[in-house]
């Protein structure tokens, strides 16, 4: 279908919201009042925001079909054209509500399985999650009169320690209205949720276990899945750990790291090497059909390095020690303010002990962090106590059983000997103990529920609270130290 170009603005006024596709890929989302439209029989011109400002074009053509406009665009004497796609967007506050209505359906879907499983059942009432609308809240009630509080994933993308913690809240914030209050809590999960959520179950208290039941979901079924032992949990087979014996750093990056060696360092992973400048990925290296290539840029702003172009490369580095330094002049830019947490693990990185002087970190670290592919660090205390440190620059519910479940898979890995085989701390031995759990942050960025998930787990796991000094970036400084088990 091909409209008049006189017609441009009839066709703009059919919708508020639109999404603008640019040749090169480029996608800006746009409102009608955002662009200029100047028509007059001669010509049509239609101004335009991207990413070179706002510009003006001439419309050679008008196209589109299923209420998309194609607009083939000229300026500068037909120097150059753009073709742009107009794509219809649905307004924001439409979008919700039609994914609040879906996640609603989902929730009273699940409300008739938990009737026609368990028939005991009467459903007393059916909503979402007061604060994010992701999660299930579903009161059932007993012959009895007891009622069970049911908690249930809409999305099917939560993690197990999201649904959790939210189950203990919930919970809690039920029983502080009511004067008979919910005895339990059940999860329902898909199975491999269900699975992740059993083991992190097993890993809280008795009292904190016994309020919260696992259901799993598959199909139109629902069970109850037993509680698991700790010796149950020791039983499963530990994930296999890659690590190379011997790990070379490419000529590229090497010669990177040498620009700036106190700023930066390099990781691997199973797609090759990265170069980050206080944490920050800045460079890549990959091996590609047996050749190697490079490519630089923050973010999304990648491209290939060429010898062209190693000047801009050298340009970015610059760039980064004026802007991601602890005295930059800018902390709101965009260099300053991504991944904190690598920052601050970067810093720590070097020198562990500014943490804790009785640290030792692993002399493979590299090779054992892209094989685990989570764990912050991993470090051995002097006496042989095997040490996780889990960091955080910002305020996370979940950080504790979050930590909690790395220690699991930790801990399965030292009791099999897999840590000791893999020779993590050259000829130092592990010590037959339990890992520790050292969980850092800035004072200020715990979050309020940190200590009453902190006390929720079981007395095996012995974690500690490190507190540090807010400007962490100018110098690392323990403030405060605190054990909870």
């Amino acid at each position: 279908m091909v409209a008049p170009v006189d017609t441009l603005t009839d066709l703009l006024n059919t919708h508020f919201e639109w999404l603008a596709i640019f040749s090169e890929g480029r996608a800006f989302p746009l409102r009608t009042d955002e662009m200029e439209i100047d028509e007059s029989p001669e010509k049509t011109l239609i101004g335009l925001p991207g990413e070179k400002g706002f510009r003006t074009w001439r419309v050679q053509a008008i196209g589109g079909e299923d209420g998309e406009i194609v607009l083939a665009l000229s300026r500068n004497l037909g120097v150059e054209r753009q073709n742009v796609r107009l794509i219809p967007r649905t307004p924001a506050a439409e979008l919700a509500h039609e994914i609040e209505i879906a996640r609603l359906l989902r929730a009273n879907h699940i409300a008739r399985l938990l009737e026609s499983n368990f028939p005991v059942f009467r459903i007393v009432r059916v909503a979402l999650n007061e604060a994010n609308g992701r999660m299930a809240n579903i009161l059932v009630e007993s012959p009895n009169k007891d009622q069970t509080a049911i908690l249930a994933d809409v999305t099917n993308g939560l993690a197990a320690e999201n649904l959790l913690a939210s189950a203990f809240l919930w919970l809690d914030q039920m029983n502080s209205r009511r004067k008979k209050p919910v005895q339990s809590v059940w999860i329902v999960a898909e199975r491999k949720q269900a699975r992740a959520l059993r083991r992190l179950h097993t890993l809280l208290r008795r009292g904190a276990r016994s309020s919260v039941t696992i259901v799993e979901r598959a199909d139109e079924k629902l069970k109850v899945l037993d509680e698991w032992t700790m010796s149950a949990v020791w039983r499963e087979k530990p994930r296999k750990l890659s690590i190379t014996s011997e790990v070379r750093t490419s000529k590229i990056l090497s010669q990177i790291v040498e620009i700036d060696p106190e700023a930066i360092d390099t990781i691997r992973s199973k797609q090759g090497e990265t170069a980050r400048f206080h944490g920050l990925p800045f460079a890549r290296t990959r091996t590609l059909m047996g050749r190697e290539r490079s490519w630089f840029g923050v973010g999304k702003q990648r491209r290939p390095l060429l010898p062209e172009n190693i000047e801009d490369l050298a340009g970015l580095v610059d760039e980064l020690d004026r802007l991601r330094r602890a005295d930059a002049p800018n902390s709101r830019h965009e260099y300053y303010r991504s991944s904190p947490e690598l920052w601050l693990e970067s810093i720590l990185k070097r020198d562990i002990r500014k943490l804790d002087a009785n640290l030792i970190l692993s002399p493979i670290y590299n090779q054992f962090r892209s094989s685990t592919g989570k764990i912050d660090l991993l470090a051995l205390r002097r006496d042989g106590r095997l040490v996780l440190i889990e960091l955080k620059t910002s305020p996370d519910r979940h950080a504790v059983f979050q930590a909690a479940d790395y220690w699991r898979k930790i801990e399965l890995q030292r009791r099999r000997g897999v840590l000791a085989k893999a020779r993590l701390f050259g000829e130092l031995e592990i010590k037959d103990e339990p890992t520790l759990v050292y969980v850092v942050a800035p004072g200020l960025s715990f979050h309020h529920d940190f200590e009453y998930f902190a006390r929720m787990l079981s007395p095996e796991i012995e974690l500690w609270r490190f507190e540090l000094h807010k400007d962490w970036r100018r110098e690392i400084k323990v403030i405060a130290r605190h054990e909870y088990r």
